[in-house]
């Protein structure tokens, strides 16, 4: 019989597939070796595929999809729902099977080598910046065992560190001194580490256009630009910028039961750096904002002056999320916001 729709579950080594008719009956349900996948579609008609958004999913996708089949992505949190009893390879494949067949569910857009490439750029630097924080924080720590307190600012440990450890008469033991400056150096080290990865992201920018236009938006700079750019992929998944605000996690979470509606703060699903990126880029747009006289300024400042200023950030943050929508998915140019009459 002819395999309709499939799911697969991943793993290191041993997969599992669940394949069924065009009727729903199983045709289908084994364990597969990693080596054999590739066979095994192979062998296969083209067919729908069901494939959980986890480690390794959008290299198997892409494969699956060279093999001639159409493979889609599930968000883990939607497959949970369909899983009948307890856990295990078997039933985790039934229930993508069972997920991927919905026709209201919501996939997962298949990233491209050059997306991932540029991800993995993003992801590095990161890791970087939080190896950074943390040393800054253990440096300032020990120095305020001794009795040095030292302001948070990273250009006040650049400054004051080096005059501390040249001081002879501060109390400091020799050996105390020469762990600092072996802090000290890594911490140089990071940052030249980091440096180095914004100018590689500086690079991506300027050599795609659809970042540029990105980066035309206020609160949306080369580093926010590029991480829209490789996550989002092709942005028309989404039916509207609601959608993609959505998607980052930017609008209400909602809890509403017998007609009566209740907004509570923002859902915070999806990818938590891109809407971190975005709403400090928010923030710093409003910073600017009291200075501009055009309408989403005053619009912002009016929110911030009945609201809370993390609220407006937020706000300016969902806006910015909906504009480069339109400008991904529909190529267009941002236009900036006429100025109010006075």
């Amino acid at each position: 019989m002819t395999i309709q729709t499939i799911g697969l579950d991943l793993a290191k080594h041993i997969f599992h597939v669940h394949g069924v008719d065009a009727t729903g009956q199983v045709v289908v349900s084994r364990a597969l070796q990693r080596v054999e996948v590739s066979r095994f579609f192979a062998n296969l008609s083209p067919c729908l595929v069901g494939v959980e958004a986890c480690g390794g999913a959008h290299h198997w996708a892409r494969t699956l999809k060279r093999l001639g089949h159409d493979v889609r992505l599930i968000s883990p949190q939607f497959v949970k729902p369909y899983v009948k009893s307890n856990k295990s390879d078997k039933n985790d494949a039934e229930a993508i099977c069972e997920a991927v067949s919905r026709p209201s569910m919501r996939f997962v857009p298949i990233k491209t080598d050059e997306q991932l490439d540029i991800l993995a750029v993003h992801r590095l630097r990161s890791r970087l910046v939080a190896n950074k924080i943390a040393l800054v924080n253990q440096i300032r720590g020990l120095l305020a065992e001794r009795g040095i307190i030292m302001a948070r600012e990273v250009a006040s440990l650049h400054r004051r560190l080096p005059e501390i450890l040249e001081t002879v008469d501060n109390g400091l033991s020799n050996s105390f001194r020469m762990l600092l400056a072996d802090l000290y150096q890594q911490l140089s080290e990071i940052e030249t580490q980091i440096h180095q990865y914004d100018r590689q992201i500086r690079c991506i920018y300027t050599q795609h256009e659809a970042c540029q236009r990105l980066g035309a938006i206020e609160g949306i700079g080369p580093l926010t630009a590029t991480a829209l750019y490789a996550a989002a992929g092709d942005a028309r998944v989404f039916k509207n910028g609601r959608q993609f605000a959505a998607w980052l996690g930017l609008v209400p979470k909602q809890h509403s039961s017998g007609g009566k509606p209740r907004l509570l703060g923002i859902s915070k699903r999806g990818d938590a750096y891109l809407r971190t990126l975005l709403i400090h880029g928010g923030r710093a747009a409003l910073a600017h904002a009291r200075h501009k006289s055009d309408a989403r300024s005053h619009w912002v400042c009016a929110l911030r002056a009945r609201r809370l200023h993390n609220i407006a950030a937020v706000a300016l943050a969902n806006k910015n999320a909906r504009i480069a929508w339109v400008l991904l998915a529909r190529g267009e140019t941002y236009r900036p916001a006429p100025p109010v009459a006075a």
